[in-house]
């Protein structure tokens, strides 16, 4: 059954059906030209032959003008006798035979002035070899009521015709049959190659995303098609990955403070202060209200970013301007935690972004190097110590524009860097500092949406952020 059913799904493939219609065409194609040579050539033999007998008539003729019936019976009996002689027949106004080697006028020729093909047997044979030859004959008529036939055997010429047609016709079946065979054969391959790929799908589909589409190596559309098909469940992956890794890590990261929300209010309600308890409460429990919200509203900007839904608000932009802005914002902060922050910025660049986004990706790189800088739990340096300084610059890479923050505080690890730009991962060593783990996060997405990227690099010591997003004349091409 199993075969069977192969068997079917084999000759109904696509690949065997076109190459079913492609040899069909073909026999039929090759068929008609064989055949309309082999009628042609033919036709030209046998009308070479006529040619050459009318060409005799006419000196037959001028042989009986010039010496009457019996000049012309002796001619006839001559060549008659000679070997592989034409083929003559002179008979008298009754039909009787005067001379030749044809033993009556063929009925094919009776009434026929033009001549055509008629068959004969060679007199003189024996029985078993008196089979029907092909002649071509010309009929002559003879003043004084005689009739001349003229003729020539064509039967090797008829016979030669026929077996070109029969090599030409067995040519067209065999290559019909290396055509279908040919067609099996790349059928089984591609339907092989498909019900891998079917399999594959399968697999996939039900919950094994780390399944790929196999590649045969040929480098052909399947494998080209396969191969766009596995780097984009390479991405489904990554994202189902990346929605779990959220999942748990809201879980963990919303959990502590919905805790001590609870906790402060239910604190305020024990309190047997009355009103400034209660109202000490308040402020601390809308002040952790107010980081959360802060929370979902960054989760909610990093999906809009990752879906493309503010991609139409792009425009020109001077990135100086918006480094400006935001150090500018940044420098009465950076001044209380002991900090120098320092701009260089090259003029006349230009961006095509959303300015707000970007100011708000530069502004995160900013409060991150800020606050991992300034010491302990956010404190500023020792009286006496040199202040540590965080570089914010600007220039251009090629095609693209540079924005580079750095710091140098504690850094990250290398082997920690790509983590880092995930949303909720917070390194041990910044457990102990405020934040959701969703800074670096949002500056990736903001750098993917406007077709740059984010790379952190060590600052030696410190962490030095690199924000690439492409020039305007990049952007428009």
């Amino acid at each position: 059954m199993t075969a069977l059913t192969s068997a079917r799904r084999l000759l109904g493939s696509t690949p065997f059906r076109l190459t079913l219609a492609y040899m069909g065409a073909f026999g039929v194609a090759a068929a008609l030209i064989v055949g309309f040579i082999a009628w042609r050539a033919n036709d030209l033999l046998t009308n070479k032959v006529v040619e050459t007998l009318q060409a005799e008539v006419v000196g037959l003729r001028e042989q009986f003008q010039a010496g009457g019936a019996e000049r012309l019976a002796a001619i006839i009996a001559q060549r008659s006798s000679e070997p592989a002689a034409g083929l003559y027949l002179l008979v008298d106004v009754t039909g009787r035979k005067v001379a030749g080697n044809l033993d009556r006028v063929p009925v094919e020729l009776e009434g026929r002035r033009a001549g055509g093909v008629f068959a004969y047997v060679r007199g003189g044979a024996e029985p078993p070899a008196r089979v029907p030859r092909a002649a071509v004959g010309v009929p002559l008529p003879v003043p004084g009521g005689l009739m001349l036939i003229v003729g020539r055997d064509i039967e090797d010429l008829s016979r030669f015709a026929r077996t070109m047609g029969q090599i030409g016709l067995w040519s067209i079946v065999l290559l019909a049959a290396l055509g279908i065979g040919a067609g099996l054969a790349v059928s089984r391959s591609v339907l092989k190659r498909i019900e891998a790929i079917t399999e594959a799908s399968r697999t996939i589909m039900g919950g094994d995303l780390s399944k790929r589409l196999p590649l045969a190596g040929t480098g052909d559309e399947l494998d080209r098609l396969s191969d766009s098909l596995n780097a984009m469940l390479a991405r489904i992956e990554e994202l189902i990955v990346a929605l779990r890794e959220v999942s748990d890590n809201i879980a963990h990261d919303l959990k502590t403070p919905l805790t001590r929300l609870r906790s402060r209010a239910e604190a305020a309600l024990r309190e047997p202060d009355g009103a400034a308890a209660y109202r000490d409460g308040l402020v601390k429990t809308i002040e952790e209200a107010d980081e959360l919200i802060k929370t979902f509203n960054s989760l909610l900007l990093i999906a809009r970013l990752e879906a493309g839904a503010v991609a139409e608000s792009m425009g020109p932009a001077d990135p100086a301007s918006i480094i400006g802005d935001v150090t500018e914002l940044y420098e009465p902060v950076a001044e209380e935690a002991g900090l120098t922050l320092e701009v260089s910025a090259a003029p006349g660049l230009s961006v095509n972004v959303n300015r707000e986004l970007v100011s708000q990706a530069v502004a995160n790189l900013v409060d991150n190097a800020i606050k991992y800088s300034s010491g302990p739990a956010g404190q500023p340096a020792p009286q006496g110590v040199a202040r540590p300084k965080v570089t914010v610059s600007l220039a251009r890479a090629g095609d693209a524009v540079e924005i580079t923050v750095a710091d140098h505080g504690p850094g990250i690890p290398a082997q920690d860097r790509e983590r880092a730009l995930q949303r909720f991962v917070r390194l041990e060593k910044s457990r102990s500092a405020p934040g959701s783990g969703l800074g670096l996060s949002l500056v990736a997405a903001v750098a993917r949406l406007h077709g740059g990227s984010i790379r952190l690099e060590d600052n030696a010591p410190g962490l030095r952020a690199v924000l690439t997003l492409p020039s305007t004349a990049a952007a428009t091409a």
